[in-house]
């Protein structure tokens, strides 16, 4: 995330702010600047208070709500208080993960890409992607529940921006890899495996078994070794955690030095084949250090590891590759969403 600044006083901004808290001047985000700005004659978002949403209507929009809202297909109806505070928690972190798309380049197509952010206490709601459907319970959004349910998993690690960006990368498959013609398919297909083979079948082995002796050394998580679309999207899952915390530590000037770093060779990444025109050599040469100082800052207070992964040569290469095709499918973005549609 980008760090940024009133253009009133110069006071810090957050992502979230609506308002400066020095000089009070009106804040909205601009979609397109990719930019806190003040509200001056700009219209809000008309969710602005049923999801706390800060972003403004882009000046030439003829509809209610902003570029981030109008991707929700499905929210919780007004009567559930409770289904709408997690709603508005889901959306902040639908805008984290929305802003970092847009700063990257990447198409977010409103004509095929949409969201239904349901609550499970009122009907069954299985978080996934089915087509351009990124479905969410919002049980997710409640710290307690998500807790629970990481360590009922045992996973070391579990959000809801996280689980955003892992349902967006099963969006980006097909474009930016099946779309890239057949012979990338196989670069794809060399990496993570055969796409085609049968998820059901993937899944019901996963639970059954658990995932395979030695998994930690060629998969970035326990999930996905269970089937290589998920490997695919846990890894692009990670790809946006690396750059979006690179992206902030450099907006705040987080520099990580001295000899603990300069003569610790365990400090550099393996060597890994280095994409054309993306190199991403300079990226894990610097992901791996912050993460050591990260992990000691929060021992320091007491807190297990802010980054409670490893990263051994065959993750980087898949990184490595998902850095490659998301630089190759970079692009302006693309043209208006279609309206918000109805409630649940």
């Amino acid at each position: 995330m980008r760090a940024f600044a009133c253009e009133v006083c110069d006071q810090l901004l957050f992502f979230e702010n609506s308002s400066c808290l020095r000089c009070g001047t009106p804040q909205g985000f601009d979609s397109r600047a990719l930019a806190l700005v003040p509200l001056g004659a700009r219209t809000r978002c008309a969710a602005a208070s049923i999801a706390a949403c800060n972003w403004l209507l882009d000046p030439d929009e003829r509809q209610p709500f902003c570029a981030s809202c109008r991707l929700t297909r499905t929210r919780p109806n007004d009567a559930d208080s409770e289904g709408l505070e997690e709603f508005a928690r889901a959306e902040g972190a639908k805008r984290r993960l929305l802003f970092e798309l847009l700063d990257l380049g990447l198409p977010i197509d409103g004509a095929d890409l949409h969201f239904d952010l349901l609550s499970s206490r009122s009907e069954p709601v299985i978080t996934g992607h089915d087509d351009g459907l990124i479905t969410l319970d919002l049980a997710e959004s409640d710290d307690a529940s998500r807790e629970a349910r990481r360590a009922q998993l045992d996973e070391p690690y579990r959000t809801l921006l996280g689980h955003f960006r892992h349902e967006i990368g099963h969006y980006y498959w097909p474009k930016l890899v099946e779309q890239a013609g057949e012979d990338e398919l196989q670069r794809a297909r060399a990496l993570f495996g055969d796409e085609r083979a049968s998820y059901q079948q993937a899944l019901d082995r996963h639970y059954a078994q658990g995932p395979p002796d030695g998994w930690s050394e060629r998969y970035v998580s326990a999930y996905a070794t269970m089937h290589p679309a998920e490997d695919w999207a846990e890894s692009f899952s990670h790809y946006l955690h690396i750059h979006d915390t690179l992206q902030t530590a450099a907006a705040f000037g987080l520099v990580i030095g001295g000899p603990a770093v300069a003569d610790d060779p365990t400090l550099s990444a393996p060597e890994i084949p280095e994409p054309d025109g993306a190199p991403f050599r300079a990226i894990i040469d610097s992901w791996l250090p912050l993460t050591y100082a990260l992990n000691q800052v929060n021992r320091s207070m007491g807190r297990d590891d802010l980054y409670p992964f490893t990263l051994p040569a065959a993750v980087i290469e898949k990184l490595a590759y998902v850095h490659e095709r998301v630089s190759a499918g970079a692009t302006r973005r693309a043209g208006p969403a279609p309206q918000r549609a109805g409630q649940r």
